[in-house]
């Protein structure tokens, strides 16, 4: 292990932020450059390597935690990043995006702050990067077998690094204009710049991986036609189905997804825009939904100049300490303050919206709520709480009930749908149509982009059993699904 009083002698301490005033004039990342350095190899010396590491468990890539938490207390960053890339195709988006459902599941969280692993994993690979230490890792020999993914968010990325290493000629199809998915047109420019995609593409490009973007399969390329062309296919089209909000008044102008929204931005921030067609700039923006899609709303907002952002959520406020029908190490729903929440705005919770109201040219102006609470396991509406705020901008932050039904690719593919709307698959993440193959949101539902990269490795494992008979990529981790789906 690490320093075994590592965890009596060192207290938690994490990444530190820029100033709120300073970060929200520019759309750089939040945190200041390499502020941990020089305490790192302190915080990974609070692992304590042990016996049953919790926190593999809690990790649906089954990251080799205390491993890596070893190596990096040593001062061994090539080490450490081979131990991270071990069961880790993207780290880098891991280490800023995740949750940390292994935070949680850290054994010194039973009465201690945990170990900060999403500081130590994004030190790590930053370093290597730095190094010079990821380089591509092309197959020695092709198999002649090809494979169309479909999707080039994270699960479709890892699917198809881990096939093209396996050496099947790949080639990923994105219907957008850049490769990344939601990570490229989802997520804020502030939690995570594209260059970390960026370089991770070209890392994939000389490995051999092709990429088609702006070619949406189901209408520039119908699934008979591709299918013919590949010996298998990997949907991973994720679940980009917006929950809608279906209230008088949802047709205004001015009430958006938050997918309608948040891309703009980002197009702006890639210099396709001069200004973004939505825009929270002087107008009182409320966002509806109070998960991290709202949290991303809110600090978009902040960006543009929004005189006020008003987050509200259905459900109540959660607490700040583990409720007993969440024990360790489950992830449990706690009150979460993110970087956008520090940069100021309101949260309102256990209320409901039951209108807009516009004006006489049709644009929103209020929004008309009313508080909500549980009686018999219902949720009711408490009378006389009823009240307006006002909203120039509305974001639908709600989350997604499913993978996209509009383009045809479920029917012309002919799929399987579950009774939660996602494709249907067995344990080898197989269809019901021989070869084609389904991976990440597409089959999950909305979740965790851990989860994303775990099923597109489990997924390539999959197929490169189906085209070869067996495989040698690594076994999927399978960790239990508690608690760790949102």
């Amino acid at each position: 292990m690490a320093d075994p009083k590592g965890f009596l002698t060192t207290g938690r301490e994490v990444a530190e932020t820029r100033p709120v005033a300073e970060r929200v004039r520019d759309w750089n990342e939040v945190y200041v450059p390499g502020s941990l350095l020089p305490v790192i190899n302190k915080q990974a010396s609070r692992c304590m390597d042990c016996g049953i590491p919790f926190c593999h468990n809690g990790c649906p890539l089954g990251n080799l935690i205390p491993e890596w938490n070893d190596y990096a207390y040593r001062d061994d960053w090539q080490a450490a990043s081979e131990r991270l890339h071990a069961t880790n195709n993207f780290p880098e988006f891991t280490g800023r995006l995740c949750p940390a459902p292994c935070e949680s599941a850290c054994v010194l969280g039973i009465n201690q702050q945990p170990v900060t692993i999403k500081n130590v994993e994004v030190t790590i690979i930053d370093k290597a990067w730095a190094a010079g230490d990821v380089t591509p890792q092309p197959p020695e020999r092709l198999s002649g077998k090809t494979v169309a993914v479909i999707g080039s968010g994270p699960a479709g990325l890892a699917a198809a690094q881990q096939l093209t290493r396996a050496g099947h000629t790949v080639a990923v199809y994105e219907r957008a204009d850049r490769i990344g998915g939601l990570l490229r047109y989802g997520i804020p420019e502030f939690k995570m710049e594209k260059r970390h995609i960026n370089r991770r593409i070209e890392q994939m490009r000389a490995e051999g991986t092709k990429f088609r973007t702006e070619v949406e399969i189901g209408r520039d390329i119908d699934a008979a036609g591709l299918r013919k062309r590949y010996d298998a296919v990997v949907i991973a089209a994720g679940a980009t189905t917006s929950r809608d909000l279906p209230v008088p008044g949802r047709d205004l102008k001015g009430v958006h997804f938050a997918m309608e929204y948040l891309p703009m931005a980002n197009k702006v921030q890639e210099g396709d825009l001069t200004v973004a067609p939505i825009t929270a700039e002087g107008k009182h923006v409320v966002v509806i939904g109070g998960g991290d899609t709202g949290a991303d709303c809110v600090g978009t907002a902040h960006r543009q100049g929004a005189a006020s952002v008003t987050q509200l959520e259905i459900m109540p406020r959660p607490g700040e300490e583990r409720n007993a029908n969440q024990p360790w190490p489950t992830f449990p729903m706690l009150y979460k303050v993110t970087s956008a929440h520090e940069e100021g705005g309101e949260r309102v919770y256990s209320v409901s919206t039951t209108h807009f109201e516009g004006d006489e040219d049709g644009n929103v102006q209020w929004l008309h709520l009313v508080e909500v609470e549980f009686t018999g396991g219902k949720l009711e509406q408490k009378p006389g709480t009823e009240r307006r705020i006002p909203a120039q901008l509305v974001t639908l932050a709600m989350g997604f009930t499913g993978t996209d039904r509009q383009n045809g690719l479920v029917e012309q593919f002919g799929l399987e749908l579950d009774p939660r709307g996602n494709v249907a698959r067995d344990a080898d993440y197989a269809t019901n149509v021989p070869g084609v193959f389904v991976a990440g949101d597409a089959g999950r539902g909305q979740s965790l982009i851990v989860w994303a990269i775990a099923e597109g490795r489990s997924a390539a494992r999959g197929v490169d059993r189906y085209l070869t008979g067996t495989s040698t990529l690594p076994a999927p981790v399978r960790p239990t699904d508690r608690a760790l789906t949102v």
